[in-house]
């Protein structure tokens, strides 16, 4: 029988958060900006998501509550 394997650090996240809470509540010991960037890096799937559209309550913001959202880089094989 095979042991669990590690599986990657990740969140659901919050009503309304967008990268920059996701980033200060995950990443605190980062600069905002260099967190930011490494979050929507490591999230392709949302990252690159078209954004609501105007008007709605979500405009400007792809994540949505139910989107796994990776909070450290992709483990090595």
């Amino acid at each position: 029988m095979s042991g669990l394997s590690k599986v990657r650090k990740s969140i659901l996240p919050e009503a309304g958060d967008g990268w920059a809470e996701i980033a200060r509540r995950e990443l605190p010991d980062l600069p905002e900006v260099e967190a930011v960037n490494r979050l929507q890096s490591w999230n392709l799937h949302v990252f690159l998501r078209a954004p609501a559209p105007a008007g709605s309550p979500r405009a400007g913001n792809p994540i949505l509550p139910s989107d796994v959202i990776f909070v450290e880089p992709p483990l090595a094989p």
